[in-house]
């Protein structure tokens, strides 16, 4: 009797228990989902200008992953960047890990207050991107080859300058709010534009 009683009583305060800690765990898993801001960053250093840093050559070094978090391809990229006020070329050539080659060339524009605009000739519409303190935020939607298809994805990409050197980028992929993966990327600045090469 007395083990039954212990066992009810066991039931009641585990429930109870249960019943206290679900809003909190519910509550923990709500913050560990939501979303980065940009407020988070916006007392970082250095600023980050994408004028200033993407502006003579830059080098990087990147992988893919897929949704299991397995690295799928790697690439450098080779960049030619030029601003001309508040215009800017991005000239990408891309070499990945199995040979195969890629052009991208970014057109972006400063609209003020850490807002950009950019357009490529896989990107569907405009690119909008918005920077505060050391962080620079994109959303735009590219369109990737697959097999003999195009697939519209979308992508959140997160880019942070670590020093004068040194900028950190990490893209989200998805399709019709499906996460397909990340790409992951490492630039340095190689050398600055020297005005006496400008037409």
């Amino acid at each position: 009797m007395k083990s039954y009683l212990f066992n009810i009583h066991t039931h009641l305060v585990c429930s109870r228990l249960k019943c206290l800690l679900l809003p909190f765990f519910l509550a923990l898993g709500l913050v560990s989902c939501s979303s980065p801001s940009l407020v988070d960053y916006k007392n970082e250093k250095p600023n980050f200008k994408l004028e200033e840093f993407f502006n003579g050559q830059v080098k990087a070094w990147g992988v893919f992953t897929d949704r299991s978090g397995k690295v799928v391809k790697r690439f450098t990229v080779d960049m030619k960047c030029d601003w001309n006020d508040k215009e800017g070329v991005l000239d990408e050539s891309f070499l990945y890990s199995d040979g195969t080659k890629q052009k991208r060339i970014w057109k972006l524009k400063s609209l003020g207050d850490g807002r950009y605009e950019g357009s490529a000739g896989d990107v569907v519409g405009f690119a909008l991107g918005q920077s505060a303190g050391n962080a620079l935020q994109w959303k735009y939607h590219l369109l990737l080859p697959v097999d003999d298809r195009s697939w519209d994805v979308e992508f959140e990409d997160w880019m942070f300058q670590i020093d004068d050197e040194v900028v950190l980028n990490k893209a989200k992929m998805s399709k019709w709010g499906i996460y397909l993966g990340e790409v992951t990327l490492s630039f340095k600045k190689v050398a600055l534009l020297d005005p006496s090469s400008k037409p």
